[in-house]
């Protein structure tokens, strides 16, 4: 968390999530919307590590950005309710902490996730709070921090240009698949393809089964 708060302060600010949303794929970093720096940051503050205490103190006071595992999947196929599933300390994936509350004794952490309304409690999760590890469940007191900010934001930016339209995906001299796919062969004979099929992920691995 602590390079992203680095890179908004050095890059002196960031856009919005309307004008420069978040697309699930890689990609190249769009120029023109990163110097559209609508909002800033003057420092962060970190956490004391592995310490579930401290970290509700924070979030008392503030939205708390933390680094959890969420490769596994139980947490990738989570659907409402504390989630209290098996995960580990790998920690792969940054959320927010937006709050904590009990349910029927059971102490929980409030998440917002960044995979969109239809995942989890509308793009929410709660997860169970006060663990006995002291990296909390899924690694998520491992790596807290907040930004801290006291300064104004920087003059209202002129609205971005239209990002610059990507070409399509080229298979080979006569095939070619979407903005955003991979060129799959799906047909080959010797070093040769004679049919392409378009894999609805970019950068992807294809299989050999297809």
């Amino acid at each position: 968390m602590d390079y992203a708060f680095e890179f908004v302060i050095n890059n002196g600010g960031i856009d919005t999530e309307e004008d420069y949303p978040y697309k699930e794929r890689n990609g190249v970093c769009d120029q023109y919307k990163k110097n559209a720096k609508v909002v800033k940051i003057d420092s962060y503050e970190d956490v004391p590590v592995n310490n579930e205490k401290a970290l509700q103190k924070a979030v008392a006071h503030q939205p708390v950005s933390i680094a959890l595992e969420a490769g596994g999947r139980d947490f990738q196929h989570y659907k409402s309710g504390i989630f209290t599933g098996k995960c580990g300390t790998a920690v792969d994936h940054g959320v927010v902490v937006a709050g904590y509350g009990t349910e029927n004794g059971m102490d929980y952490w409030i998440v917002r996730n960044s995979w969109g309304a239809n995942w989890g409690e509308k793009g929410y999760l709660r997860v169970q709070r006060n663990v006995a590890r002291s990296s909390g469940l899924c690694g998520l007191a491992i790596e807290p921090s907040y930004p801290v900010k006291t300064g104004a934001n920087p003059p209202k930016p002129t609205p971005s240009p239209p990002s610059p339209v990507k070409p399509p995906t080229e298979c080979d001299e006569y095939s070619q698949c979407p903005i955003g796919t991979t060129c799959c062969c799906i047909l080959q004979f010797h070093n040769s393809c004679f049919s392409w099929g378009c894999c609805p992920l970019e950068g992807a691995t294809c299989c050999e089964d297809h």
